[in-house]
């Protein structure tokens, strides 16, 4: 990750995936369903660079546009891929360290577990603080508006980071982690995600198995 600018957590993130798609290669799984590290890639190019089509991600009637862009990508030489991938286009608004750190730290660092995650003998990897106090602040606003409706008095709990309260009342139930770890259970990785939750075994396993992020 030579010449990275050590303050850009995003860059740092976006390198680091890089790297990874490179060294498992094209066609291993991910976390995310029915993507391989080749389709994952081609996500992430789209996204970059072709903003036409990467609001099929959220406006749902144009996902069948965004599908079709994204499999023309993955069609590309995977060389290539990582290539985009590790390049911020020249015209991006991520240019601007501000914007990249906002849009782009969690993006990537999710993106990379989703590799890691699903490779065989994966472990957590260690984070630099700073990382884990960007993913901390960035997951408060998503808990408490993805949660807010819980049946639960849920507390959200990084020890060393911070508590957050969220829920829609009613029983008790703690999820303790690191702040990688919350960021990933949050954005719907649950069951790769290390976290303990202590309360009530059902709505614990509704929490678990709850769809969560985009």
């Amino acid at each position: 990750m030579t010449g990275i600018d050590p303050d850009n957590l995003a860059r740092g993130e976006r390198a680091a995936l890089a790297d990874t798609l490179v060294e498992v290669g094209p066609d291993r799984p991910t976390l995310c369903d029915g993507w391989t590290t080749r389709d994952l890639a081609a996500h992430l190019v789209l996204r970059d660079r072709r903003p036409d089509a990467a609001v099929g991600i959220l406006v749902k009637p144009l996902a069948g546009y965004t599908a079709k862009v994204q499999a023309e990508l993955a069609g590309r030489p995977f060389e290539e891929l990582v290539a985009l991938v590790r390049q911020v286009p020249a015209h991006s608004p991520a240019r601007l360290r501000a914007v990249d750190q906002m849009i782009n730290t969690q993006e990537y660092f999710i993106h990379h577990e989703d590799i890691r995650r699903a490779q065989p003998g994966w472990q957590p990897r260690p984070l630099a603080r700073r990382l884990g106090e960007a993913l901390w602040s960035r997951s408060q606003p998503l808990a408490r508006l993805g949660l807010r409706r819980f049946p639960a008095a849920l507390l959200l709990d990084a020890p060393g980071y911070g508590e957050l309260s969220t829920g829609g009342g009613g029983p008790a139930l703690r999820v303790t982690g690191d702040p990688g770890e919350l960021a990933l259970f949050l954005a719907g990785r649950q069951r790769a995600a290390r976290v303990e939750l202590t309360g009530p075994a059902d709505l614990a396993e509704r929490l678990r198995t709850r769809r969560m992020g985009v």
